[in-house]
């Protein structure tokens, strides 16, 4: 099924990211890694300048609404079960947690149905051993008994059917996952480890082990990349009730790719495939194509190419839009401070737009202007 259509929305929000959150495995790096660094121990957690962090969790009851019409939140009110703290998000405060030693990660929690939280903040070192970690790939793999989810800065990605990765693969199994792609020296990493006693159903007796937590790093692909379209945390805070007639009660956005720099202007583009998205990078001064999972690159330079375009941070096209021609893609902004616009204004969908002598259509945002000229 294409769900693009319905993501384009999304996309702009979706694309540009920082993290790098996917299921990862032997089938996707086969060969051994190039590094490894066991998490359970003092000296590798000391390599990444981080410090196990940890806490049980409560579970709390909360007002909500049953199922509407919709299948949303929509219907009656109701009373249901949440658990705090809610410690997933990269920016969570954990200052107050209890500090333990790697050594002593396993055998926590209280027995029964009980939950809790391991966060730790890493922070990428120039070497591990004699193997440079710039531009690699990053994977974290743990093993807890019983269950594990793991978010990774502040996210937990769940395609349809994941079995895996960041959630649950099974009874006692591992979560193997890429926390980061194309890593720098310096980047941080926030982990947040979701313990689970099971099986739930049982209300054992037993309790919550962490077996091991280990980082490899695999020599990988690097620059921006296609991902399985999943979706990603929606926090909406309704500040006027009139904001109901816009979002819904229940609003979903999904992440399409990764790795770029900036992303703005994403257009959906009719064809007879079913059509394809366009957004831009203008620090990279690409337009990529996006189309069932395929990311590809429409057109580089997207802007201004002169001598001195390392004077511009944002050289490439931002806006996008479609001409008269069906299916026809004009891109906008145009980063050269020499350029005869030639302009007419005209509106599409309510949005001024410029074209110029060259043909281009762009979404106007800001009047730039250097050394007394339009650009």
């Amino acid at each position: 099924m294409n769900i693009a259509p319905r993501l384009v929305a999304a996309a702009l929000l979706g694309l540009a990211v920082w993290g790098s959150v996917a299921p990862a495995g032997e089938d996707v790096f086969p060969g051994n890694p190039e590094a490894m660094v066991d998490l359970a121990t003092r000296e590798g957690v000391a390599l990444f300048k981080g410090e196990w962090r940890y806490s049980d969790t409560r579970l709390v009851q909360i007002a909500f609404h049953d199922p509407g019409a919709d299948n949303q939140p929509t219907g009656p009110d109701t009373r249901t079960w949440d658990y705090l703290p809610k410690a997933g998000t990269r920016d969570f405060d954990d200052a107050n947690w209890a500090r333990i030693d790697p050594v002593t990660l396993s055998k926590r929690g209280h027995g029964h149905l009980s939950f809790n939280w391991y966060r730790i903040r890493l922070t990428i070192p120039e070497r591990v051993g004699s193997f440079d970690t710039r531009g690699s790939t990053v994977v974290f793999e743990t093993q807890v008994d019983d269950y594990a989810e793991v978010w990774v800065d502040g996210e937990l990605p769940h395609p349809t059917a994941q079995s895996g990765g960041p959630v649950v693969m099974g009874w006692n199994a591992k979560n193997c996952l890429v926390i980061g792609r194309d890593v720098q020296p310096g980047q941080q990493i926030q982990i947040a480890l979701f313990g689970i006693n099971g099986s739930i159903s049982k209300s054992p007796t037993n309790f919550i082990f962490l077996h091991y937590a280990k980082l490899e790093f695999h020599r990988g692909p690097t620059g921006p990349m296609g991902v399985v379209p999943h979706e990603v945390n929606v926090d909406v805070i309704r500040l006027d009730p009139a904001v109901d007639r816009i979002v819904p009660p229940n609003p979903k956005v999904w992440k399409l790719a990764e790795g770029f720099k900036f992303t703005e202007g994403p257009i959906w583009v009719p064809d007879s495939n079913g059509g394809h998205l366009l957004f831009s990078d203008p620090n990279r001064n690409t337009i990529y194509s996006y189309r069932d999972g395929a990311l590809g690159v429409f057109r580089m330079p997207s802007g201004y190419a002169g001598a001195d375009i390392a004077e511009y941070g944002q050289p490439g096209s931002n806006g996008l839009t479609l001409d008269s021609h069906p299916g026809r893609a004009r891109s906008g902004r145009c980063r050269s401070p020499t350029v005869n616009w030639r302009s007419a204004m005209k509106w599409r969908s309510g949005v001024p737009t410029t074209l110029s002598g060259n043909g281009i259509c762009a979404p106007i945002k800001r009047d730039f202007r250097r050394a007394g000229r339009r650009w």
